[in-house]
């Protein structure tokens, strides 16, 4: 049976989507976005069709996924709410890697009644993260913390900056500027993006520096955890230029005059940034995530430790946080589209994780591919617990 996927979206996360899925003989695949030159790249791969519209008009939208068995989405964050209400309205399943400002739970009653199984967030953080927490809540008997740690960086960094974007510069801006939620004491707490900076010395990287970042996103809805935080991880230097930038101004989104001129700060900084941040053609980079779940198993203290570290692809020429942030998607699509998860309404995937067999199978398809996301539990003593942050 021939499976029909969609991909809305072809930046970098897009065709790496289509890519995958059309990798698979039983898939065919669609892929849509406003500007041709994407489509240009993957027109001419075996059982890929390509589309030009305008997705940021739900109408045309819902009438666009009307005839495909699946959905998948890869806009950039502001248009992402609108998409997925859409597809949902269409009665398609959707799986979704929008960074979204909106608060995606809002559909969960109208995915439930229009049978649509919608599984949001599904990249790497958020994504394998969340994967990763409900995981934990599924072998622990009762969890006390939760910290996500993660980044994609170039590995070899340069001055001043000591970082290059995969995504647009404002789609990072956005990061540095978000007010970042943590859960403290069971109470949700809002602190200021690229706060409570630490230095972690990283295996195989060297020494990094983490920043609070608002990436718990639907853990604050979704889990009983009385204390949660996660935090972005660059290079040391990095936060503390980011910040001067960000008091200064240059981050702000209210039109400023010079002169006859008016300007949008933050679109004229992403815009200086963006030579910058760009990687150029075969520059290698690398994503890092750890995440630690403190609890109890049998009455006895634990951690669990969940790592991933994956690099620049050189055979294809695949950068690793598409790698890491496409993959999750289309192996979520693929279980759905074959009948092996289904579950009407907002689905994240800490909720996925706690269905038998999900997480195992993330884990394998990822591996399938070269991405590598392990695990390890160890019983600790209350009162002399090591600091795994430092390992």
């Amino acid at each position: 049976m021939t499976i029909r996927a969609i991909v809305l979206g072809c930046g970098l996360v897009g065709e790496t989507m289509v890519r995958d899925l059309a990798a698979d003989s039983l898939f065919e695949v669609t892929a849509v976005d406003l500007r041709r030159e994407p489509l240009e790249r993957l027109a001419s791969l075996p059982r890929v069709a390509v589309q030009t519209c305008d997705l940021s008009d739900a109408d045309a939208l819902r009438r666009l996924v009307g005839d495909f068995d699946i959905v998948l989405g890869a806009l950039p964050s502001r248009f992402g709410f609108a998409a997925l209400r859409a597809v949902i309205e269409a009665g398609k399943p959707y799986c979704d890697i929008s960074f979204m400002p909106e608060d995606a739970l809002r559909l969960d009653a109208l995915a439930r009644q229009c049978g649509v199984t919608a599984v949001v967030d599904c990249g790497v953080s958020p994504g394998l993260s969340n994967l990763c927490v409900g995981h934990a809540c599924t072998v622990l008997d009762d969890v006390d913390e939760a910290i996500i740690y993660v980044g994609g960086l170039p590995k070899h960094p340069q001055p001043p900056f000591f970082y290059k974007a995969p995504f647009a510069p404002a789609d990072v801006i956005e990061e540095y500027t978000r007010p970042a939620r943590v859960m403290e004491d069971g109470r949700v707490v809002e602190k200021p993006a690229l706060s409570e900076p630490e230095t972690i010395a990283w295996e195989s990287v060297g020494e990094l520096e983490a920043f609070l970042t608002d990436g718990l996103r639907t853990l604050l809805k979704t889990v009983r955890i009385p204390n949660m935080r996660e935090k972005t991880l660059r290079f040391p230097g990095h936060a503390h230029l980011m910040r001067a930038l960000r008091e200064a101004g240059l981050f702000g989104t209210t039109l400023v005059r010079v002169g006859e001129v008016e300007v949008i700060p933050r679109e004229l900084t992403s815009r200086l940034l963006f030579p910058h941040w760009t990687f150029e053609e075969g520059e290698e980079e690398f994503t890092v995530m750890r995440v630690l779940v403190r609890g109890k198993r049998n009455a006895r203290a634990c951690r669990m430790v969940y790592d991933l570290y994956d690099e620049f692809d050189r055979a294809s020429g695949t950068r690793s946080m598409a790698r890491t942030t496409a993959y999750p998607c289309t192996i979520t699509a693929r279980m759905i589209a074959r009948g092996q998860f289904r579950h009407p309404g907002i689905v994240p995937l800490e909720i996925a994780a706690r269905q038998p067999g999900f997480f195992d199978r993330m884990v394998e398809a990822l591996q399938d591919r070269g991405v590598m996301l392990t695990r390890r539990v160890a019983e600790l003593d209350e009162e002399t617990r090591d600091d795994e942050k430092a390992s």
